[in-house]
């Protein structure tokens, strides 16, 4: 930010068909800087008005054709087109559209700089008296802190860090906290999480946070499950270079599983709050598990090994199964599952599976309003049978080719009771291309969309 300008400057966001009437309220200056500017309102367009000594008198912004509500990236592909200084909204906004444009602002402010300094700084924005300050704070702290972790390569966030860094969030909220590691995990009976990271140098291990609102009252339970591969090299299943490059974001789910609790534990949802977290990295040593393995499982059910590459559903399973154990109220795991949801859906648009069709209905009705969006998939039942193994209850991969997001959520789904409320979210974590506030890298999806959910389904304190 600009040290030498201490006043907020003026910022308009307007739409295609609201320019031809400000620009005629403006002073001449104005109308003809903005004509000679030719500009139309374009979508994160931005023009600078200057005053009669050169300085910045003013801004606007484009946001384009109107087309649904305003969201925060109207705001963010606006904010990452404006010198770093302070500005203010010209204009009212409903409590809302002001909560999600300063969202925005802090979404676009965003910089990566562990590895070397950020090349420019980030405008800022004045929050209107409407806008919910507390939830824009809350969320840009959580969304920070997950795409840090995402971001961050598997050489310095690997298990022991990731367990290190739950830890310090557990210490932060007071919340309970364990963790079986290494061999701790065969006696305490996560047999497959141990089978997929035991050929890492780094030691596998299952971390668990507890945290309740307390007062002594009797708050459902909540369980949140985050898959946290650290690095994913396929195993023995090796994946190419060209598969293998972005396999540090393979802890995703875990990433957006703690950055909620965080969000949660802040405001103090009332609901007894459980997060799981696998943490391994799939890598290939002599000790690496293999194709056609027969392994174990906390549920007692055992899985042929058809692909050492799926082995998010096998650390998930043994998360699940002791999430299950409890028959909570709710749980959601968080994962970067398959491949297939991406070939089905995209890279912006994570899969929902769920147990409950009202439920997920729900859930997606409040991520479309966070702009936050889900997509429901369905758990084709018909599609059981192809987990089948001639040698195992069943095998972790499908032997069809198609519907391999549907598969992943049905080997899981096999982990929870039927009479468990559960959600799967299938997503990528990370932006593969450079798009307006949104810069290449990692993404903390559902992040917004769940919290607003749970927060409608529990309450706060």
């Amino acid at each position: 930010m600009n040290p030498d300008s201490n006043v907020s400057i003026p910022l308009w966001l307007l739409y295609e068909d609201e320019i031809d009437a400000w620009r005629a309220a403006q002073s001449p200056f104005a109308r003809r800087w903005l004509g000679e500017q030719n500009f139309k309102g374009e979508k994160h367009r931005v023009v600078l008005l200057p005053d009669s000594q050169g300085a910045l008198a003013a801004a606007v912004g484009g946001l384009g054709r109107r087309c649904g509500a305003v969201s925060l990236w109207h705001a963010a592909g606006v904010a990452e087109r404006l010198p770093p200084r302070r500005f203010r909204f010209a204009q009212p906004w409903s409590v809302a559209e002001a909560t999600q444009l300063c969202l925005g602002f802090a979404y676009a402010a965003y910089r990566f700089d562990r590895y070397r300094p950020a090349k420019s700084d980030a405008a800022g924005v004045e929050s209107p008296a409407n806008a919910d300050a507390r939830f824009v704070a809350l969320a840009a702290e959580s969304l920070r802190m997950a795409r840090d972790w995402i971001n961050t390569p598997a050489s310095d966030l690997g298990p022991v860090e990731l367990g290190a860094a739950a830890r310090r969030l557990a210490e932060r909220h007071r919340a309970v906290y364990q963790e079986w590691v290494g061999e701790g995990l065969l006696a305490a009976n996560f047999p497959a999480i141990h089978a997929v990271g035991r050929a890492s140098k780094q030691e596998p291990r299952l971390v668990e946070l507890r945290w309740s609102p307390g007062g002594g009252q009797t708050y459902p339970r909540l369980t949140l499950v985050g898959k946290g591969v650290c690095f994913d090299s396929g195993g023995l299943d090796i994946k190419p270079s060209s598969g293998m490059a972005l396999m540090k974001k393979d802890m995703g789910g875990a990433a957006v599983a703690l950055a909620l609790a965080h969000m949660l534990m802040s405001v103090r949802i009332r609901a007894e709050l459980r997060i799981l977290v696998p943490v391994v990295e799939n890598s290939i040593s002599a000790d690496a598990y293999r194709p056609g393995d027969v392994l174990a499982t906390r549920k007692g059910l055992s899985v042929e090994v058809g692909n050492t590459d799926a082995e998010g559903r096998l650390v998930l399973c043994d998360a699940l199964a002791l999430a299950d154990a409890e028959h909570p109220d709710l749980i959601i795991d968080f994962a970067t599952l398959t491949g297939a949801a991406r070939v089905a859906l995209g890279p912006e648009l994570p899969a929902l599976f769920g147990n409950d069709e009202i439920m997920v209905r729900e859930l997606a009705r409040v991520a479309a309003e966070e702009h936050d969006p889900l997509w429901p998939m369905p758990l084709w039942q018909s599609y059981e049978d192809e987990l089948a193994s001639k040698i195992a209850d069943l095998n972790n991969v499908a032997s069809s080719a198609f519907a391999g997001a549907i598969f992943g959520a049905l080997f899981l789904k096999r982990f929870v009771s039927e009479s468990t409320p559960w959600m799967h979210l299938d997503l990528y974590a990370w932006n593969p291309k450079d798009r307006p506030g949104r810069s290449v890298g990692a993404e903390a999806q559902a992040l917004r969309a769940v919290y607003r959910y749970l927060v409608e389904r529990y309450g706060t304190e």
